[in-house]
């Protein structure tokens, strides 16, 4: 492997994910540079843990050119240039964000409409209950209190929590990327020897995608770009939020499946890959474990991404939570008082391409030497990564770009979807399909 020079902050990072995957840094110039940093400014190195997360999705994929940072940071917010038959769809609910509580903040996550609903339960309000009535309720409790009651009731919250130093040198010790080879697997993937297509490396490999929300679609959304045939897999009765989908769906088919069915089994006999992306404690009920899998299925790669890590089986979580307790939100403060955010949700962002990267690799080796694969990571993991990054002492000031100068429009049934275009250098993103939409196969 070669020597890498780390002028700039993103290339140690990148190096230990290389590292890490056995991928050839020979290939490429290591010390390559962006033209510019990419335009995300922020006190924590958000900047550099998107280059190189998307560097090490072109480095997998074997992609020399250098990527766009513009385009990147427009990736990372394609939730701001997103458009819905020319509207701007409101992606926060009004339960969801930061709250003052007697003793400090938390932060509260309502976007679904169940954890909505049991986030008012455990406050004690209404179904018709506003934003501001959520405020005046935490406002009486301390911030413990509040967090306490709403998880009792299903809901989602978190302290927002100052940075503890020691705490994250003990997580950063852990493995970024989680790779296990699975002793005994020896079979090949069902596309054998064949030598990939430098264009579509996943050409043939056949990806079931049991993910929702940002960093799993993210993650899986470049699989695709990348020739894999995706087919997303929800549950019936936990609906999508539509411009979510549409801005993550791109490339995949969508369908609605119990995982407890025979259908379900088929799927998981004549993949390649599965990627996990609900609570650990969730999948394992459903018997759908890595360990699990690969137990029915040897000449699997299993790719598991969580909020907390897998020794937090029962937590769920989201990008903003996980901001809020591992410390950033109060890195990012603006006045020292109420708690900041990272410019885009880059945790899950950054999770989803170093997943793929993970995913590419596995694939690979996989072909050359047989068994079956696991890797894991989380966006707690994420977190500890960036604080351990240089930091400036101030924000930083924003590089004025047209985001929308970074974007793709679909038609999709008659719909108008406008989202941001692909991170990845020469590559174009195909339409996502309706969440749904499609029939239980490959």
């Amino acid at each position: 492997m070669a020597e890498p020079t780390k002028d700039h902050p993103g290339d140690e990072l990148l190096e230990r994910v290389c590292s890490a995957l056995r991928l050839d840094l020979t290939r490429t110039e290591v010390g390559a540079r962006p033209p510019h940093p990419v335009p995300l400014p922020s006190r924590l190195a958000t900047a550099d843990l998107a280059w190189a997360s998307v560097r090490s999705v072109c480095v997998a994929a074997g992609i020399e050119a250098l990527p766009d940072p513009d385009r990147i940071a427009a990736a990372y917010r394609s939730d701001r240039v997103l458009t819905v038959d020319g509207r701007a769809p409101d992606v926060w609910s009004p339960y969801s964000g930061f709250f003052r509580a007697a003793d400090g903040w938390i932060r509260t996550h309502g976007n679904y409409r169940h954890h909505a609903e049991r986030l008012l339960v455990g406050l004690g309000l209404g179904p018709g209950a506003s934003g501001d009535d959520v405020r005046a309720a935490v406002l009486t409790l301390s911030a413990g209190e509040a967090v306490a009651l709403i998880a009792e009731a299903g809901g989602m919250a978190v302290r927002v929590m100052p940075e503890d130093p020691r705490l994250e040198a003990r997580v950063r010790a852990t493995p970024l990327l989680h790779v296990e080879r699975v002793r005994g697997s020896q079979p090949a993937s069902r596309s054998g020897g064949a030598a990939r297509d430098p264009r579509a490396p996943l050409a043939g490999i056949r990806i079931l995608d049991l993910t929702r929300v940002i960093a799993g679609p993210v993650c899986t959304r470049t699989l695709a770009l990348l020739g894999a045939d995706v087919l997303r897999v929800d549950p019936p009765l936990l609906p999508e939020p539509e411009w979510q989908h549409l801005d993550t769906g791109h490339g995949k088919r969508s369908t609605l499946l119990d995982a407890r069915t025979d259908r379900m089994s088929e799927l998981l006999a004549t993949a390649d890959v599965v990627v996990l992306g609900y609570r650990p404690d969730a999948v394992e009920r459903l018997g759908l474990s890595a360990r699990a899998l690969l137990d029915r299925h040897p000449h699997l790669v299993v790719a598991q991404l969580s909020a907390w890590g897998v020794d937090q089986p029962t937590r769920g979580g989201f990008d903003s939570l996980v901001q809020a307790e591992s410390g950033i939100a109060m890195v990012e403060t603006a006045d020292g008082d109420r708690p900041g955010v990272l410019p885009a949700q880059a945790l899950d962002h950054s999770a989803g391409y170093l997943l793929a990267a993970s995913i590419i690799s596995l694939v690979e080796r996989r072909r050359r030497e047989g068994g079956g694969w696991i890797v894991r990571t989380s966006l707690r993991r994420v977190a500890a990564e960036l604080l351990g990054m240089p930091r400036s002492s101030g924000p930083g000031t924003e590089r004025e770009v047209d985001l929308t100068a970074h974007t793709v429009t679909f038609d999709i049934d008659g719909c108008t979807v406008t989202t941001a275009a692909s991170a990845l250098p020469g590559r174009e993103l195909a339409a996502p399909h309706r969440w749904g939409s499609d029939q239980p196969r490959w």
